[in-house]
């Protein structure tokens, strides 16, 4: 998986994904955006691309309060069509659990 800069005009298509902030950085690496003060909608963005060429974003939506590394987060997925971010999402899974498996 590889950062993209072709992710403007990606919608939320009903696909979430449950995990925290740390987990995510530590399959995906810093997301392009961290403001971690919940003074906005986000606080954390990925904007990224599956090994399939797939063009999604993650991100934390409307908590509107800082977030606890640990903590399970709902983040959404958005995309360019429901079947992309489901695909997506998967592919983010199998990252976060091999990374979980090399802490181990």
């Amino acid at each position: 998986m590889k950062r993209s800069s072709k992710t403007e005009g990606t919608s939320f298509y009903n696909t979430t994904l449950n995990a925290t902030p740390q987990e995510l950085i530590n399959a995906l690496g810093q997301p392009e955006y961290f403001d971690n003060t919940g003074m906005s909608k986000t606080n954390m963005e990925y904007n990224l691309e599956t090994s399939n060429g797939i063009h999604f974003t993650i991100y934390d939506w409307k908590e509107y309060r800082p977030l606890h590394m640990d903590e399970k987060i709902e983040f959404h997925i958005g995309g360019f069509n429901g079947t992309q971010t489901e695909e997506a999402k998967w592919e983010v899974i199998s990252l976060i659990n091999k990374s979980k498996r090399q802490i181990l």
